[in-house]
């Protein structure tokens, strides 16, 4: 599983970082993996492997699972505030531990960023999952490629990618 596998690769700091930031919210545990694991499958089952790049599909992927933490901890606190909050705190972390050169994370921020605020503004904590999908992908029919950090702050209220999605 690749959860798995990303959890043991990380180092002493990082995992004491990420438990630090569970036992804050143990509740939030299970349904942001449950959100983790449903993201991957989502997106592998519509753009294959294609969604571990950064073309427009790592755009879509960024933003359901931003939109799945966010829905799935709703359930348990029933607030959308708090659910979102938690879900910028484990996307930005996974950001700071993540391997990335600084446009991919600028990129994948942008990205999880446009997944919360789609969450709050569509109103999606009691949305049925196709129909998020739906919402998901009609959004990355508008998503700008960008060559630059100016480029993502200039398409504030669009996904950004920046490699063209190569279809085999």
């Amino acid at each position: 599983m690749a959860v798995w596998n990303r959890i043991k690769n990380l180092s002493f700091k990082q995992l004491f970082l990420l438990a630090s930031t569970f036992i804050k919210r143990p509740r939030y545990f299970f349904p942001t993996h449950r959100a983790t694991l449903k993201t991957v499958q989502i997106s592998d089952r519509l753009f294959k492997k294609a969604h571990h790049k950064n073309n427009v599909t790592n755009a879509f992927r960024h933003g359901l699972w931003n939109v799945l933490i966010a829905k799935k901890c709703f359930a348990k606190n029933n607030s959308v505030e708090k659910s979102v909050e938690w879900a910028k705190t484990i996307t930005d972390l996974h950001e700071k531990m993540a391997p990335n050169d600084e446009m991919e994370m600028t990129m994948d921020l942008h990205n999880n960023e446009i997944g919360r605020t789609l969450f709050v503004e569509k109103q999606m904590q009691n949305m049925e999952e196709e129909k998020i999908i739906t919402v998901l992908k009609e959004k990355i029919e508008t998503a700008v490629k960008v060559s630059s950090l100016n480029e993502m702050k200039e398409n504030k209220s669009e996904f950004v990618y920046i490699e063209d999605l190569e279809i085999k």
